[in-house]
This record gives C-alpha cells, structure tokens and sequence, in this order.
C-alpha cells in the first residue's frame, strides 16, 4: 500500500475516533468490510481453519483474528496488541457546576495527560449513551454513541495581568478548580431555556431539570439528546469525555509529520489493524498459514489496565482458549500453543527532542521516519528479550525496514506497556516496540507520516514471517 493512500485511511480513522468506543466501532466498520465475521463471547463458538473472525468487549476492547488454513489446535498465536484509550477528561457522575454566573461542566483527569495543553482548546463531548426506548408497551435499553460536532466547551487561562509569574515559574493549575470547562453562562442558558425545562409537563411527570437527570446541565441534556434523536428523558446514564474539536492533518513545512490527539496509541492500533486486514485480505494469505494471526486492541492501558476489558483482565487468554477448544477437546494444547505464540505489544515510542537532548540516553535516540522502536528495560518495565528482539529485527531485515532501540536513562523513571501485564498472565513471549512521537500525551501530539507506513509495513511481515521463522529457533530445548 503506497504512504499517501495508507496516511490517508489513518487520518481518517483518527478522526473518527474521539474516544476508545469510537475507535472500536470504527475497527469494527473496517472488519466487517473486510470479510470479518462478528462473534460474541457469550455464545458458543463454531470456528473454522481459514476464517477470520472478531468480538468486542465493552465495545471499548476489540479483538480480531484469521485462523490459517492448515493451522491444527496447539499451534501458535502471532498477536499484536495495542490500546483504543488515551489520557482525557472524562464527565463526572454529577458534572452539573455553577458558579461565577457561568454553568462549568465537571470532569475526572483520565491517565497521565498533559493537562495544561487542554487550556483554550476548543472543546465538544463524545462518549456512549445508554437510552431507554419504549416499544408497543416494551421497555428495552440500548448502547449508542454520541459526538457533538460543535465546539461547545472551552478552559480559558487565566490573563498574565493577574498572574505575573507564569512565565518565571511555570504554569501550575489545579486539577480540580481551574481544570472544569466552561459551557455557558447562566443567564444565555436560562433564555434558551425550553418549555419543558420550565417546569412540570405530560400530566404532571418531572422534567430533566428535576429529575435524575439534574446531575448534568438541561443545556448540555439536550444537546446530547439532540444528536441522539431523543428527549432527554430517555438518556438513562453515560461515559462521556471532553474531545478537542481540531481535526487531524498532515502537516509540516515538507508535508512530512502527521499532527492529532490521541496518536498514543491510535497510530499503532491503526496500523496493526490495518495489516491484519491486509495480510489476510486474499484467499491464498491463509492458505500456508499453520498458526493464527491476531490482533488485540485494550482499553484501559493509560490508567494500568486492570478492568474487565483491559490488558489484565482474562480477554486474551479466553480468546486464545475459546479458539483451542474449537479445534480439540483436550485443554493441554493450549499450553504448547501459548509456547509457539509470539507478542508485539505495540505502543508510541519518546522520540528524540532537538530541545531536550539530554532526557535521552546518549546510544538511544529514537527519531522520527528512523521505523519502529524496540523498547528494553532491564527492570522488566518492557518484556523485550533478546530472542523476541531478533525475531523483530530479523523480520525488518528481510524486508529492508528500518528499526530503532531505545532504554530509558538510569536516572529518569520509566514508563510501561500491556507487555509485561501479558507476559507475566499468560507467559506468552512478548516484544515491546512503538513508532516515535512527540508531545506524548498533550491534547495534541505529532508524529512522521514515513513512520506509519514503516509500521504498518513492519506489522503485516511479522503477520507473514512469523510462522516460517519461528520453525528456525531453537531456545527451550
């Protein structure tokens, strides 16, 4: 696939994906148009040898995979897994504030974000709802997803004239009293304020205003409502977050950087996907394949992916589980197939900033358009190993793709993946790698177009080397 088609579809993913729901229903959309069938973990499985296949969990987790034609139960998994979420503000259960004149919208700090960089942004919300729909005298319930297109929110910084010191001293706010949006003030909300937010209606029901519904603003009740095509009322609860309105562009003076939120991690659920489709997008691409090639997006990883649908929950070995047992009864194959199966876990890589080149070790410096990052980590912060190195490199060696190392210095902390959280629960051989990025959780991030197309190259040949190559290994013998 050329960069400028490859660059093209991943703009487009991310900016259908404002928030971990989005990103799975727009995967999904990509699945389906791809021949992939969707199955559900709480029915009985009937695969077949040749088939591809996926399920969501939470519809913030997605899982997909296509099962080689001549794969046999006990063979391995050749599994890239990545994360839908990224650093937020998420609406509290109770976000209604008013003070100063002005309706503010509470939220909770989502994972580790830059959060300054959410001031005099131009902000909308988005999440899922769940509505309450009543039918021929039935009453059902159901999952939809929301995205208000309209900048409706903003976090204004306070002026220089009442803060002098911000330049000296840095800007410092508190989470919890300068960071909540600002929606309106109250005097606009109460004008545009409708009949039925007046008072009592329909034969003497309560309103939004009070009923439950009074934890949020009516305003910003019937803006979701509205996109939704429903009356207030009938939003029963939601997750919603603040999302920047700014779309994602190819941009720089060459033409050469890819600027967007949430490219942690985004870009590498992207392209993993992505080569997953198209590493089994013909009928031969199964046709020699013994094992299974699969691909694992979480949520959760930003805040430590311990949920039912994160990294350290059971979905992974489940999967692996439930299509064993498609192919035999005995439960000792999963065993020797969780010993043949090989992990990317793939996550945005600190590229080196030309402002800050002491923050990286002076051998490790990733840069952008140099192609993947493998990440070591002595402390086991990343499940990278010698052989599981290799493999990667001598797979970007065949198919003369470049690749990157990168360790942390010894006096700064370092970060971690859902790599050692996989390896350590399912004892699976794991490599942890990444495309390098700048401004790494900022509300806007930037990364190198040539290093989407270096990744999603990269991926799709670990998808169809990985069997003829791991035949060759010899370790635990």
């Amino acid at each position: 696939m050329d960069k400028s088609s490859l660059v093209s579809d991943f703009l487009s993913f991310l900016n259908a994906s404002p928030t971990a729901f989005h990103a799975v229903d727009e995967s999904k959309r990509q699945l389906v148009k791809a021949g992939y069938e969707q199955i559900s973990e709480r029915d009985d499985w009937k695969l077949e040898a040749g088939k591809k296949y996926f399920f969501t969990r939470n519809y913030s987790t997605i899982v997909a995979f296509a099962i080689g034609q001549k794969y046999v139960a006990g063979n391995g998994f050749h599994i890239i897994g990545a994360h839908t979420d990224s650093p937020c503000l998420k609406l509290k259960p109770v976000s209604k504030i008013t003070k100063g004149g002005c309706l503010e919208v509470g939220v909770q700090t989502y994972g580790g974000g830059l959060w300054y960089t959410w001031f005099d942004r131009d902000l909308t919300v988005a999440g899922r709802v769940i509505l309450k729909e009543e039918k021929a005298g039935s009453v059902s319930y159901s999952h939809r997803l929301v995205r208000i297109e309209d900048p409706i929110m903003r976090i204004p910084t306070l002026a220089i004239h009442l803060d002098r010191n911000v330049n000296t001293e840095g800007f410092k706010p508190n989470t919890q009293t300068h960071l909540v949006p600002l929606l309106a003030t109250a005097i606009k909300a109460e004008l545009n304020k409708t009949p039925a937010e007046g008072g009592e209606h329909d034969g003497g029901k309560k309103c939004a205003e009070t009923s439950s519904k009074s934890k949020h603003h009516p305003l910003l009740m019937e803006i979701i409502a509205n996109a939704l095509g429903c009356k207030p009322e009938e939003i029963c609860d939601f997750e919603l977050q603040a999302c920047d309105t700014q779309p994602s562009i190819l941009a720089g003076a060459a033409k050469e950087f890819i600027f967007s939120g949430r490219l942690d991690n985004l870009c590498m659920s992207f392209c993993s996907l992505k080569a997953l489709i198209d590493a089994t997008s013909s009928g031969s691409d199964l046709e020699e394949e013994s094992g299974i090639r699969m691909v694992a997006l979480f949520d959760h990883e930003e805040v430590g992916s311990n949920s039912a649908q994160g990294a350290g929950s059971p979905v992974m070995i489940d999967a692996m589980s439930h299509i064993t047992s498609c192919f035999s009864s005995d439960t000792k194959v999963l065993k020797k197939a969780i010993q043949k199966s090989l992990l990317v876990s793939a996550d945005m890589a600190h590229a080196l900033h030309p402002n800050f080149m002491d923050k990286h070790e002076e051998n490790h410096q990733p840069k952008m358009h140099g192609g993947l990052v493998i990440k070591h980590n002595a402390n086991q912060r990343y499940a990278t190993n010698a052989v599981t190195s290799f493999v990667f490199r001598e797979i970007a060696e065949k198919h003369n793709l470049p690749v990157q190392d990168f360790v942390v210095r010894n006096d700064m902390g370092c970060g971690s993946t859902i790599g050692p959280i996989l390896a350590s629960s399912v004892g699976i051989r794991t490599v942890d790698v990444g495309a390098p990025q700048l401004s790494m959780h900022s509300i806007r991030e930037m990364c190198a177009a040539d290093d989407v197309k270096h990744s999603y190259d990269h991926f799709k040949a670990f998808f169809q080397e990985f069997t003829h190559l791991d035949a060759k290994l010899t370790v635990d013998v």
